[in-house]
């Protein structure tokens, strides 16, 4: 029986792929891809002649069969057409039905926007939650957003770039118009852009600016409706630290209900 790896590929930038995701394409027997035409693009810039064959939402089901046929005579990667598989695309399916079958599945890290955007955001990373794509119906999204009006925690999503300022309203109105944003556009591709800053200025931002490519949507969490300043963190740092806290769990603790990145904070305590 072989292996399903699961292979990332770049999500815009062709040298992001990694040696052992390359020397994996080239040694397995099959490669099963979310959309033949744009795998052939990267497969051609590396010269890589495995076979390959489609799995995509339209087809998941019927081609389980014969991805599983060639699993026992070989080793099969998976892959999409950009970043990780199994997130927001249909190789969930075929990894769940592969462990179900005691097949080994063996993920690689490598390539994903929703940590290249929520790194670049300059938003709180240690805790966050990934909601995928946002709903297109714009009650559907209004609702989603007021459950989260309250998680602390920062959210990332992708949207459209023709729902992007119509989104970016709707969280200026739900969330606040100085709820933090940043807007990740065409991430590793030539024309990346970040806007970043209050949900009203993001808003105005792309109400005139027409946006085109990928997007990545980065929201900062509540605080709460306090905005923390210099001299709230300082005092938070030195009731925590007397209480007996170390610097390094004080400022992850103040990070999580002010808003302030944890790298900041602890900055701030060395200075004291």
């Amino acid at each position: 029986m072989g292996t399903l790896y699961i292979v990332p590929t770049p999500i815009g930038n062709l040298e992001d792929m990694t040696f052992r995701g390359l020397r994996i394409l080239k040694e397995v027997s099959l490669i099963a891809a979310e959309d033949t035409r744009t795998s052939r693009v990267l497969l051609d810039h590396y010269e890589i002649r495995t076979p390959l064959t489609s799995y995509h939402e339209h087809n998941k089901i019927g081609k389980l069969d014969a991805i599983f046929d060639a699993l026992m005579h070989g080793d099969v990667a998976l892959i999409s057409d950009a970043g990780m598989p199994g997130i927001s695309d249909p190789g969930y399916e075929l990894i769940r039905e592969a462990i179900a079958r005691d097949i080994e599945v063996v993920p690689l890290p490598g390539a994903n926007a929703v940590i290249t955007a929520l790194v670049g955001s300059g938003l709180p990373a240690d805790s966050f939650i990934y909601l995928g794509f946002l709903p297109k119906k714009q009650n559907a999204r209004r609702d989603l957003l007021k459950s989260l009006k309250s998680e602390k925690r920062t959210l990332v999503a992708y949207e459209s770039p023709h729902r992007l300022a119509d989104t970016l309203g709707q969280i200026q109105a739900v969330l606040g118009d100085d709820r933090p944003v940043s807007v990740g556009r065409e991430l590793t591709k030539k024309f990346e852009t970040y806007v970043r800053g209050p949900a009203a200025r993001v808003h105005q931002h792309f109400v005139e600016e027409n946006p085109k490519g990928e997007i990545t949507l980065v929201i900062g969490g509540a605080t709460n409706g306090k905005v923390w300043t210099r001299d709230d963190v300082l005092a938070a740092l030195e009731r925590l630290t007397d209480a007996g806290e170390s610097l390094s769990r004080a400022a992850k603790q103040i990070a999580a209900e002010s808003g302030w990145k944890k790298s900041d904070v602890y900055a701030l305590g060395l200075e004291e």
